[in-house]
């Protein structure tokens, strides 16, 4: 990176004593200057205590009543006049709060023109939001939400002078119906959920179908290519796993993502769409489960009552019952170039695969994107879990997700097959899900990053021509899986993003960076390390 040039240079005050605030281009520093930290030239010592704030992390600046007693420092006599910048400041490597830091001077108008300067500098980041329409369910995960909505969110909003509608849901799928229809999305720059996973499900039905609705495009067509929504979805978790708030920023804090709400935060994300035959079912962002999750989920929905606990039930009854179920999964594999899900390149903030793919995206057509020459891999076998993860779906329960290398935006979805097998290798499987061992790494498992893919169970699979025309031919009444009573056999159903869906025999589309959430993707470590050139920019005092 170029060194950047000074749009303003001030000595300050805080509440320890003199400092150096700098104003770059795309940073805003600080440094104490105290009698000890300058060299006999003059300049500021390059090992003086500093600090550095990336413009696009400022979520506010104002001017500070100094009469508040609460904020009498030593100097205020000499110094009267005074602002504070609000920032994002990193309590761990994922987890932000909002830190802040007052100037003071002497100087009124060198305040002010301050406070216009960064304002000014703030007012480039064009991605930043100014209205935003907000539902919030109040009965999801431990009823929390408004809750954390009123005392942690919306004072950030406002200080930031975001604008903001809010609704309360008032039953199910109530925020789904209001934007399919009722509201006027112009007014705004994105939405924002309040709740869990399901709130989320919500906001993407209602946003994707209006849009198609709006371009035209009817989404019964399993081979449609349907139109990106342009307004970003937001996410402040207040559900019992929010997996997808997770897998896209590193931690579930209500916080967090008001802050990359306000700084304008955009990460695409793929969707998949679920069709049986030519009915569409649903939208799903992060898993579709057969057999095993699906089977959990299902018995879950009984034990409502008693709350998160309940998936921790069905788990441990679903592991004992230990079923299997027959069918066949036909997929058409990925390109080559979007890697695969066992070569460790996991999906982090500037992903090189998403972003290729962000490159390669074409201009909406409203044509199918896929052609007649796919080459489809076709898989028979007896399956205790089929899942399709379209992100790792990590959580804190399972750090690494059930993918740990899938991609948020890079078009496809990674079709994990678990087959029959014993009891306890299932169980070393699931163990794999809470370390950081390969759980890919047995005989029994499988995994394809998948464009498209199908599933038909064997107990409806079609009957071709030449069957039916060979009365002699004995009917197979085999069972068709671990529970099967022949015509009054039950099987697994799908589960999408916790739905159960009607329907077993689905197919599924990838559709590539439908929609955008404010977000970044997960940080490494070292990914907001101030730039070298700050060490020695910051020593110079002169400026024109």
């Amino acid at each position: 990176m170029d060194i950047q040039y000074i749009v303003l240079l001030s000595d300050l005050f805080h509440k320890h004593g003199e400092i150096t605030v700098t104003l770059y281009q795309d940073f805003l520093v600080w440094k104490d200057i105290g009698k000890n930290l300058k060299g006999s030239s003059g300049s500021v010592s390059p090992t003086a205590h500093s600090h550095t704030v990336h413009v696009r992390e400022i979520v506010a600046v104002h001017k500070t009543d100094t009469s508040d007693p609460t904020k009498a420092i030593k100097h205020l006599q000499l110094n009267p006049h005074a602002f504070t910048v609000f920032y994002v400041s990193r309590m761990t490597q994922h987890q932000w709060q909002c830190g802040h830091i007052t100037f003071y001077s002497d100087n009124l108008g060198l305040c002010q023109q301050w406070i216009q300067t960064i304002n000014d500098q703030l007012s480039t980041q064009t991605n930043r939001p100014k209205s935003l329409l907000v539902y919030i369910n109040p009965y999801g995960g431990k009823r929390q939400g408004k809750h954390i909505y009123d005392q942690k969110v919306a004072p950030l909003f406002s200080r930031a002078c975001i604008a903001t509608d809010v609704i309360v849901t008032e039953r199910a799928n109530h925020a789904r119906d209001h934007l399919k229809t009722e509201a006027n999305l112009d007014k705004y720059d994105g939405v924002v959920c309040v709740g869990g996973d399901g709130m989320f499900s919500e906001i993407l039905h209602g946003l994707v179908t209006r849009t198609q609705s709006e371009h035209g495009i009817d989404p019964n067509q399993p081979d449609a290519h349907l139109a990106p929504c342009s307004l970003r979805i937001g996410i402040i978790p207040a559900g019992s796993t929010d997996c997808i708030c997770f897998a896209t920023v590193g931690t579930n804090d209500a916080v967090t993502s008001a802050l990359h709400i306000i700084v304008g935060d955009s990460q695409p994300m793929d969707v998949c769409s679920v069709h049986h035959n030519d009915t569409f079912l649903r939208y799903s962002v992060s898993l579709l489960g057969y057999g095993f999750y699906a089977d959990v989920q299902t018995d879950s929905e009984r034990q409502r009552w008693l709350g998160p606990a309940r998936y921790d039930l069905s788990g441990v009854k679903t592991f004992l019952s230990h079923n299997y179920y027959e069918g066949t999964v036909s997929f058409v594999p990925a390109e080559d170039n979007v890697g695969n899900p066992r070569d460790k390149e996991q999906c982090r903030a500037g992903c090189r695969v998403c972003q290729r793919k962000t490159s390669l995206q074409q201009p909406h057509d409203d044509k199918p994107s896929h052609t007649g020459s796919d080459t489809w891999t076709e898989i028979r076998g007896k399956f205790i879990a089929i899942n399709a993860a379209n992100m790792s779906c990590a959580c804190p329960r399972s750090p690494q997700g059930l993918s740990p290398s899938a991609h948020l935006a890079d078009g496809t979805a990674d079709l994990i097959l678990v087959r029959k097998c014993s009891r306890l290798d299932f169980f070393k499987h699931l163990l794999r899900h809470t370390n950081k061992e390969d759980q890919f790494d047995h005989s029994f498992v499988e995994v394809h990053r998948v464009r498209r893919f199908r599933f038909q169970p064997r107990h409806n699979e079609p009957v071709s021509l030449e069957d039916l025309s060979e009365p002699q031919k004995k009917v197979d009444l085999s069972p068709c899986c671990s529970r099967c009573h022949y015509a009054s056999c039950t099987c697994s159903r799908w589960t999408c993003d916790g739905e159960i869906l009607p329907h077993v025999a689905i197919q599924v589309s990838v559709q590539c960076q439908l929609i955008r959430l404010f977000a970044r993707g997960i940080e490494e470590k070292n990914q907001n390390q101030s730039p070298p050139w700050l060490l020695e920019a910051g020593a110079h005092r002169s400026v024109d």
